[in-house]
């Protein structure tokens, strides 16, 4: 039988993991500055957590629209900059289709998990290490074989595409 989700509760869940995990950092005294958030350092992720990363790297770089769509919840969401949601792999590998073959790069910056969900917040570039072009958030829900799917990837860039 098909399990139901309730996103809302998904989404609550995240953020009250995000909330949770954030009281333990150390919180800035001022306002960083616009050239200290560009540098911000990667963190190393978990095996299972790093291998959703790798495997969406592999799969931009080859244009496979169907693999990028499998890393993903049945119901999960898209959510790229100018662009509409995206929801449901069907839909996903339509959006997808034409995509990619760049030399996709991305690092964590941030990330946690509890029981079935969890969160990767990161940047992403293109080639060689030049800096970063953009950032993104990933929310996770671990499937009932214990792998982590992608249930909502939201980027956009860090410069505007005019250059301002």
């Amino acid at each position: 039988m098909p399990r139901t989700i309730n996103v809302g509760a998904l989404v609550a869940a995240v953020m009250l993991l995000a909330a949770n995990h954030s009281l333990g950092a150390q919180q800035p005294t001022a306002a960083p500055s616009a050239a200290s958030n560009a540098a911000l350092p990667s963190i190393t992720l978990p095996p299972a957590l790093d291998r959703v990363l790798r495997d969406y790297e592999a799969a931009w770089r080859r244009g496979d629209a169907a693999a990028l769509a499998a890393l993903f919840a049945t119901d999960g969401f898209v959510l790229q900059g100018g662009q509409a949601p995206v929801r449901g792999r069907a839909a996903m590998q339509r959006a997808y289709a034409g995509q990619g073959s760049a030399p996709l790069r991305l690092r964590a910056l941030a990330a946690a998990t509890a029981d079935t969900v969890g969160y990767i917040i990161g940047a992403y570039g293109y080639g060689e290490p030049r800096g970063d072009v953009g950032k993104f958030t990933l929310t996770l829900r671990r499937d009932r074989g214990g792998r982590w799917l992608i249930m909502s990837d939201m980027d956009n860039l860090s410069v505007p595409p005019n250059g301002r």
